[in-house]
This record gives structure tokens, C-alpha cells and sequence, in this order.
């Protein structure tokens, strides 16, 4: 239990500093290089973009090409083959890419990455210490809540998708120890950037009548 304190510790400060580096890259990019150089035209939004998603190809193609793509498919290939095991400078990278990528303008969003780096905290942590494949494949999972619990401030939709979508079990083993990452993570989060949602749904999205429930087992299916 008292690694997964660490994982949701050190995956919540790692969400953290995420969301700072994105605002970062963000100012530099749109704020700073315009105000420093005001004659560089309308087209540099343009550009930008394209000089992110070089920066990030770079780094993908040198160091972590495992940190390509979405995030989620690869830490599901890591547990899934690899017995959860990620090496240490996913971290590294995958931060500096989605932030490189998502402050320039990409067309992404932090879910995946967030997933991907404290899935690999997790990992580490577990390699560290000498555990078993299946103890860190548990720890993956932790990592995976705490950073959807602290980005999101959203500690239950954390636990839920690491058990279902990383793990692929409710298993009673694992459920405890993801639990606990996830609320020491959202802990975090909410110290640094408050308690609040992060997407607020307008109040004429309420429900109004009884029946609309009705309707939704049938959008349900429909989505499905």
C-alpha cells in the first residue's frame, strides 16, 4: 500500500508539472516570440504547429519511440506483453513531446500522455524496487488513475478506466492500492490548481423532464 502513496505522489507532482510545461511551450510560442519579434506575420500560427510537430518527431524518433501515438495502446502493450515493465525516459520524453505538441497547437489532448507518464512512474517505481510483473503491471494501473485523477480532478473516472482499460479487471487485489493513487494524486492536484472541474457543463444541459431518461439506454446503443 505504501507504494502506491509513492506512485499517486509522484504521478500527481508529474501531472503538475505536465500541465505547467504545456502553459509554458503555450506562452512561449503564441505570447512571447510574437510580442518579441511583431513583425513575423500571420502565417506564423501557421508555422508553429509545424515546427512543434518536428521538435516532437525528433524526440519520438531518438530517444522513446515507444512514446509515440496516443499513450494508452502502448501502456496496454506494456501490460499486456511486457509485464508492465516501460523504460525509464518515457517519462522524459512523452512529457516533453505532448508538451511540445499540445502548447505549439497540436491537435491532441492530455488524456493520453497523462495516461502514458504515470503509467511509466508506476513502472519505474515497480522496477525499481525489484517487484514482480504482476505487482507492477498493479502499480501501471495506479499511475494511469493518478494522473486522470489529478489532471482531471476526477479520482473515480481514474480508477474506473485504469482497472477496466489498462488492467482489464476488477480484481480486489488491484482495486485498493489504484484507489489509494488516485485520491493521494487528485490530493494534489487540487492543493496546486483548486477544486474545481475540469469541463463545466452548462446548467440548460440539465434534465428536465423524467422521461429523457428513457432516451438514454437508447443513445447508449446507438453510440455503441
Amino acid at each position: 500500500m505504501l507504494t502506491s502513496v509513492v506512485v499517486g505522489l509522484a504521478t500527481g507532482l508529474g501531472a503538475v508539472g505536465f500541465r505547467y510545461l504545456i502553459t509554458g511551450v503555450g506562452w512561449i510560442s503564441y505570447q512571447f516570440v510574437p510580442d518579441a519579434f511583431p513583425g513575423l506575420g500571420k502565417n506564423y500560427v501557421l508555422i508553429v504547429p509545424a515546427i512543434g510537430g518536428l521538435l516532437v518527431g525528433l524526440l519520438v524518433y531518438f530517444f522513446a519511440r515507444e512514446a509515440k501515438g496516443h499513450g494508452v495502446p502502448e501502456v496496454m502493450e506494456a501490460v499486456a506483453l511486457r509485464g508492465g515493465r516501460i523504460r525509464p525516459v518515457v517519462v522524459v520524453v512523452k512529457s516533453l513531446a505532448s508538451s511540445l505538441s499540445i502548447g505549439t497547437g497540436g491537435s491532441v489532448g492530455r488524456e493520453g500522455p497523462i495516461v502514458q507518464i504515470g503509467s511509466a512512474i508506476g513502472s519505474v517505481i515497480g522496477q525499481r524496487l525489484g517487484l514482480s510483473d504482476d505487482r507492477i503491471r498493479n502499480l501501471v494501473a495506479c499511475g494511469a488513475a493518478a494522473g486522470i485523477a489529478a489532471t482531471f480532478n476526477a479520482p473515480i473516472a481514474g480508477v474506473l478506466f485504469a482497472l477496466e482499460v489498462i488492467l482489464g479487471e476488477f480484481g480486489v487485489r488491484y482495486f485498493s492500492s489504484v484507489v489509494v493513487s488516485a485520491v493521494v494524486s487528485s490530493v494534489i492536484g487540487r492543493l496546486v490548481f483548486g477544486n474545481y472541474p475540469a469541463f463545466v457543463i452548462p446548467a440548460e444541459y440539465g434534465v428536465s423532464n423524467l422521461w429523457e431518461f428513457a432516451l438514454y439506454p437508447l443513445l447508449g446503443v446507438a453510440a455503441a
